[in-house]
């Protein structure tokens, strides 16, 4: 059976003023059905590139990328970044009211024939994340910024693609409400989906997996080696973008 995404001898180079700057040398590894893997780092050493490349919103230089079995090459963008989810740490979000940002990718031609999710639904995990204050009809320009990447997250989630690619969603939410983040998406693992999360706080215990990248290469950690090495403003050190 194939694994839900596969990356194989992925090389991405970045130009550069001073030239061209190779990021991901070789990358290969997969993920199955299930998974919350952490990718983990030291600054600059790729993981923003990895992810967009994975959403097929960079161009590789070489390698091929694979989902459910079937090369890039013939699946349309369309339907990859459907399967596929990138959510960036500053995410997107639109004047109007937290329902109307919450619904908005079905309002997009390719999704207009796809059932929204029902008010319940979005009330319910308003709830789990932390908002159960916020109202759906609440102006997002009365939201907080950690509000509203929270608003950012869920609008994926609700999505429910196979495999969501999350850059960073928790940098600037306090530990309580980063918390409730994690468990939402171990939750979400345990229904089927898959997670990939750039992180630079300390291990919350909701990963399955932990992924380092370094100098344009990828490593399994066990989850037994994490360590949480964390500097004053609680983030883990050497773990940023």
């Amino acid at each position: 059976m194939a694994s839900l995404f596969e990356a194989h001898d992925l090389v991405v180079d970045v130009e550069r003023s001073e030239g061209s700057l190779r990021v991901l040398d070789g990358v290969s590894f997969s993920m199955e059905t299930g998974e919350v893997t952490d990718l983990v780092g030291p600054s600059g050493s790729g993981k923003s590139t990895l992810l967009l490349a994975m959403a097929r919103l960079r161009p590789v230089t070489s390698g091929e990328l694979m989902l459910l079995g079937r090369a890039a090459s013939q699946v349309d963008g369309v339907e990859w970044r459907q399967q596929i989810v990138y959510v960036p740490q500053k995410a997107t979000l639109f004047p109007g009211t937290v329902e109307d940002n919450l619904l908005a990718p079905w309002k997009l031609s390719c999704r207009r024939e796809k059932t929204p999710p029902t008010r319940e639904r979005m009330r319910r995990d308003l709830d789990r994340i932390g908002l159960d204050d916020v109202e759906l009809e609440r102006d997002m320009a009365r939201l907080s910024g950690g509000q509203a990447a929270r608003i950012a997250l869920l609008r994926a989630l609700l999505l429910e693609a196979p495999l969501t690619l999350l850059d960073e969603v928790d940098a600037a939410l306090d530990d309580a409400s980063a918390g409730m983040v994690g468990a939402l998406v171990s939750a979400e693992a345990h229904e089927g989906r898959s997670f990939l999360r750039v992180r630079h706080r300390a291990p919350d215990g909701f990963a399955t997996r932990r992924l380092r990248l370094a100098e344009g290469s990828l490593v399994e950690v066990p989850i037994a080696d994490e360590v949480a090495d964390v500097s004053p403003n609680g983030c883990a050190c050497g773990e940023g973008r």
